[in-house]
């Protein structure tokens, strides 16, 4: 079998083996192997096409690399909880509270130790399973 043939097949390998993990850096390598077995189609000396595909492989990666950096990270997920009223069941000596939100009992805490207890209070943030109350209305973003 003629070298170029053994190229392609890698490059075929390994852009089928991308499709299992989606993150294209096999792409860029099967792409790299390509050009291998385009050199060896070219008739080149193999030093020549182990060369053009390690500097492809190694171009293609660092390109890849930066346009995944480049890429804004999502926004962060606001949770439909923040700002929606809770009924307090009880409050704990330590400060914790029990309280009724969507048909079941939460787990609470108060934003800050000085937060008074009484009136309407509403989640502020969560933090696990545990909500974090206040005495204001937060904004929604």
């Amino acid at each position: 079998m003629a070298t170029y043939v053994h190229w392609f097949l890698w490059a075929l390998c390994l852009m089928a083996l991308e499709m299992a993990t989606g993150t294209f850096y096999l792409l860029v390598l099967g792409a790299a192997m390509g050009i291998g077995g385009c050199a060896a189609l070219l008739g080149l000396d193999p030093p020549y096409q182990f060369t053009l595909a390690a500097l492809a492989g190694i171009v293609g990666t660092v390109l890849l690399r930066r346009f995944k950096n480049a890429q804004p990270a999502p926004p962060p997920e606001q949770s439909l909880d923040i700002g929606q009223p809770v009924q307090v069941v009880a409050w704990h000596e330590n400060g914790a509270a029990r309280v009724y939100y969507r048909g079941a009992e939460w787990d609470a805490e108060p934003e800050s130790a000085d937060m008074p207890h009484e009136g309407t209070l509403y989640i502020e943030a969560l933090r696990g399973s545990t909500l974090i109350l206040t005495h204001r209305k937060p904004q929604h973003l």
